[in-house]
């Protein structure tokens, strides 16, 4: 499913986000605060947009994804990032590589949230950080009354005009409305093993990054 939206997969995220992506971005760049030296896994990284400001940054960045379609998009749009294909849920590296684990609307699509959390702790370092970027709960009942009429009549219809695999964009809405809310989120980092779980909300709830450490 996702090889076959990889062509226009960015540019589909910030048109139905409302170009709120960008912001987003923006604002898990700062939380992380990547330097020179820092070695970061990001998971699920998709073309590598996630990747792309922490890579600036001067960290040093590998983007992981099981999908070969994002991958080889990524690595068209990104030639200066590392690129592997890989599987959250048996990460191929050592105990304790990275400083930093990150995985930004990718541990949704996961098969099991719980190993997928404990294969980036055992990867990260001791004291090391996760961000965990996701579409969450809005916080208001009535803008998430109307986010909610938007994921399921608006999205698919919008992204049937962009896309020759519109079922993606289905399963999409799907998804994030069958999503835990921030806080049994939160509760299934701490059961994984990783302590000082915190979250901030972005744009009303529409998206939440959950940080702790190992």
């Amino acid at each position: 499913m996702f090889d076959r939206v990889a062509r226009h997969y960015d540019l589909l995220n910030d048109l139905l986000s409302l170009g709120q992506t960008k912001r987003w971005r923006n604002r898990v760049t700062k939380m992380i605060s990547p330097k020179p030296g820092m070695k970061i896994l990001d998971i699920a990284a998709g073309t590598g947009a996630s990747s792309a400001p922490l890579a600036k940054a001067g960290a040093d960045v590998t983007a992981l994804d099981f999908s070969e379609g994002m991958l080889a998009e990524g690595r068209r749009l990104r030639p200066e990032i590392t690129f592997i294909k890989g599987d959250a849920l048996a990460l191929g590296f050592p105990d304790s590589t990275f400083d930093v684990t990150t995985i930004s609307f990718g541990l949704r699509n996961t098969k099991d949230i719980a190993q997928a959390l404990k294969e980036a702790l055992r990867v990260t370092k001791e004291n090391g950080s996760i961000y965990v970027v996701e579409f969450s709960h809005p916080t208001s009942r009535i803008f998430r009354s109307i986010y909610l009429k938007y994921l399921m009549r608006l999205l698919p219809r919008v992204a049937r005009l962009f896309t020759q695999n519109p079922d993606a964009y289905d399963y999409l809405a799907e998804s994030i409305i069958a999503w835990p809310n921030q806080a049994d989120l939160g509760e299934i980092m701490g059961k994984s093993g990783w302590r000082e779980v915190h979250w901030e909300n972005l744009t009303f709830g529409v998206v939440a990054v959950h940080t702790a450490r190992k």
